[in-house]
């Protein structure tokens, strides 16, 4: 099983998923961590850039966690057959451990405020 979590910044879960470009990537084994890769992609790789039906650098994954997701992404992750899970949590370690834990510190809505990182090249 292999988990993603939004976060442009490298530390924090990110609230914007679909124009996210960075993304931890957690590979799970008998539900422990074996695994943590970063997956940096360019403007062009966004869940917001990216066609429905097109290839996608996280459709490998099977969960997508983040801190707020539109409707847009989530029907995006549906159609790959990702499960999109969002988190009042701003660490993406404990955000994995929360959802493999099945804790009720995630939720299917969350308005956190925008405190992701900004996008200067899309300016």
């Amino acid at each position: 099983m292999k988990i993603a979590v939004a976060s442009q910044n490298r530390r924090n879960v990110t609230d914007h998923t679909g124009r996210c470009r960075r993304f931890w990537v957690y590979e799970i084994e008998h539900g422990r961590i074996v695994r943590k890769d970063l997956r940096e992609l360019p403007i062009s790789g966004s869940l917001h850039e990216t066609p429905a039906g097109a290839p996608h650098a996280l459709d490998d994954a099977d969960v997508l966690i983040a801190g707020g997701m539109g409707m847009g992404v989530r029907r995006k992750l549906d159609a790959r057959g990702i499960t999109g899970v969002v988190t009042a949590g701003a660490d993406p370690d404990a955000a994995v451990a929360a959802y493999l834990a099945g804790t009720p510190t995630l939720t299917s809505t969350v308005d956190r405020g925008c405190t992701c990182y900004e996008y200067p090249e899309r300016a």
